[in-house]
């Protein structure tokens, strides 16, 4: 089994949240691109929350994110895994981003929203130890965004999104002024 690796971070204007993954799955190694999955929520959250126009190549959808307070990052930068499950990531394989530097980059990152139980619980496993303990940070698992996470509608999802980035102290309205294509 070959090993997989994830994306470079995406990091928006003075980003205030960063936004975990676990690995990219399948479709989106394809792509090259965050979340390609068509039926994956995540874009059409964001897409909405924000105010942004609709489907776009990987290169307009990096464009317009990185317009907003926000970075996008994977937990780990490499694992073995067959298929795009999460449940199916090899531990002994693992290899964690170094989002503790990532964090000392960009100061302003006050949140860190999780997009499903398993990049939370690799969070905890592999770097919440290491994080600089004068660093004051808000953590959230959020529902995930994977069309294979079913226990949750789209409205769902995004009431639970929406909710987060407001307790982060984001107003996607606040974002609108944004010009978008």
């Amino acid at each position: 089994m070959s090993v997989i690796h994830s994306f470079e971070p995406w990091i928006g204007i003075e980003p205030r949240v960063l936004i975990l993954g676990s690995m990219p799955g399948v479709k989106s190694l394809q792509a090259q691109c965050y979340y390609a999955h068509p039926r994956n929520a995540f874009w059409p959250i964001i897409d909405r929350l924000f105010g942004l126009d609709g489907p776009a190549d990987c290169a307009e959808r990096r464009r317009r994110f990185e317009t907003l307070p926000l970075a996008l990052w994977d937990v780990l930068q490499s694992c073995q895994r067959p298929g795009s499950l999460d449940a199916s990531i090899v531990a002994d394989s693992v290899r964690p981003n170094a989002i503790p530097r990532l964090l000392e980059r960009h100061p302003s990152i006050g949140w860190l929203l999780f997009n499903g139980a398993t990049a939370e619980r690799l969070f905890q496993r592999h770097l919440l130890a290491g994080l600089p303990q004068s660093r004051q940070l808000s953590l959230r698992r959020l529902p995930s965004t994977s069309p294979a996470y079913a226990g949750m509608g789209f409205d769902e999802k995004l009431s639970h999104w929406s909710a987060a980035f407001a307790e982060a102290g984001i107003n996607p309205e606040g974002c609108l002024s944004i010009s978008k294509s």
